[in-house]
């Protein structure tokens, strides 16, 4: 289990979610992608309704069939649990259980799946720390500017305060090499952030269309950089996950 996390938003963030889900499952991976931010981009990139049949309490409870809340999309191999409640709520619900609750939530479908993707909203909260607890790793995409690069700091301060060992793999996202400050944080990665992604996700036009399209970049524009970059950078996941 994969998280998509990131303090700051405007990162990138559900633009990733999306295009690393849809290139899981275009290298024969089964999966799903969980939207739990509640502004519900990653729902509305799949072209599905932010609604969740009989609420997300009861799937927290453990009383929702699965069959009734998680959506095919488009893209083959691919379903989503969409986005259905608000976070603060979301937060009281996960409060009452216990630290890796969104595994035991998944746990009657984890064998339907290879891989399941959280899409998170960018907040410290009771949510977050469950999805810390729960997964194996936090996909961390940073814009290439010091306030990124400070929140980065601030979530290694605030999982080593709370004694929680998540691995935080960190990516360039929104990129422009033309940019010295840029070139400059993307240099300096390695050495603060060894457990960094190597590939970068370029700053382009294309991935704004993805509002308009409603797709990930493979449907619609699979030949452009940016999709290649998120092709590499899945690769490069995939390798770590064995």
């Amino acid at each position: 289990m994969l998280a998509l996390y990131s303090i700051k938003g405007g990162v990138g963030k559900t633009a990733s979610a999306v295009n690393l889900a849809a290139e899981a499952a275009a290298d024969g991976q089964r999966v799903l992608l969980w939207d739990l931010d509640p502004q519900a981009a990653t729902t509305f990139y799949l072209r599905a309704k932010p609604k969740v049949r009989g609420g997300v309490a009861r799937l927290v409870k453990g009383k929702a069939a699965y069959d009734k809340v998680i959506r095919a999309t488009q893209v083959d191999n691919l379903d989503l649990l969409p986005a259905a409640l608000a976070s603060r709520e979301l937060d009281h619900l996960l409060a009452e259980q216990h630290e890796n609750q969104l595994r035991r939530i998944l746990k009657p479908i984890r064998d339907d799946y290879d891989l399941v993707i959280l899409d998170c909203p960018p907040s410290l909260s009771t949510l977050s720390e469950s999805v810390f607890a729960s997964v194996d790793a936090l996909l961390v995409p940073i814009v290439p500017t010091v306030l990124s690069l400070r929140t980065l700091e601030q979530l290694r301060g605030f999982l080593d305060e709370r004694d929680i060992p998540c691995p935080v793999w960190p990516f360039v996202t929104l990129a422009d090499r033309r940019r010295t400050l840029h070139r400059e944080v993307i240099d300096s990665l390695p050495e603060r952030w060894p457990l960094r992604l190597s590939h970068t996700i370029p700053s382009a036009s294309v991935v704004e269309r993805m509002g308009l399209e409603r797709a990930p970049l493979r449907s619609f524009a699979p030949r452009t950089a940016a999709a290649q970059a998120y092709r590499q950078l899945w690769g490069e996941v995939a390798q770590r996950l064995g």
